[in-house]
């Protein structure tokens, strides 16, 4: 009788154990590109990335209107690997709040951006992925820039 209890539980912990949580695999995704991005190495980058994708930023120009700004992959690619290795990018990831319904998901990023040990801005990254037969990748990024109004919040 104990052998089958001991069998039973072996069961069960291998069971929860070898389930997948899409929270965590989101969030590995999203850590990917951000570890791409940190380090200039844009292939990494790329592993988690959608073959298109869509990147936007929302923000007020100097005269305090709302913009949108679409930007091309390309140029955010050529940007981070093409910058000085004395150049310091840390984006520092604040917190996530990620929901998954199926084979999609988002994630809800605040962050602070710091550009050689000196803060620079902050704002939200938004997330959207697609689960493609087992892989999450990022389909479109949208963020938030501001510079003040941030340390304190």
């Amino acid at each position: 009788m104990v052998r089958i209890i001991r069998f039973l539980a072996l069961l069960m912990v291998t069971t929860v154990i070898g389930q997948t949580n899409p929270e965590i695999e989101v969030k590995q995704a999203i850590d990917t590109f951000f570890e791409g991005f940190h380090k200039g190495d844009t292939t990494l980058m790329k592993s988690v990335l959608a073959d298109k994708i869509l990147l936007q930023t929302a923000f007020k120009n100097k005269a305090g209107q709302d913009q949108l700004a679409t930007d091309d992959l390309t140029k955010l690619l050529a940007a981070i690997g093409g910058r000085p290795e004395t150049q310091k990018w840390e984006e520092k990831l604040l917190d996530y709040t990620i929901k998954v319904d199926g084979n999609m998901a988002n994630a809800w990023i605040p962050y602070e951006f710091w550009l050689n040990d000196n803060f620079s801005h902050c704002g939200v990254n938004s997330f959207q992925l697609f689960n493609n037969n087992g892989a999450w990748q990022i389909i479109y990024l949208i963020d938030t820039r501001k510079r003040l109004g941030c340390l304190e919040d």
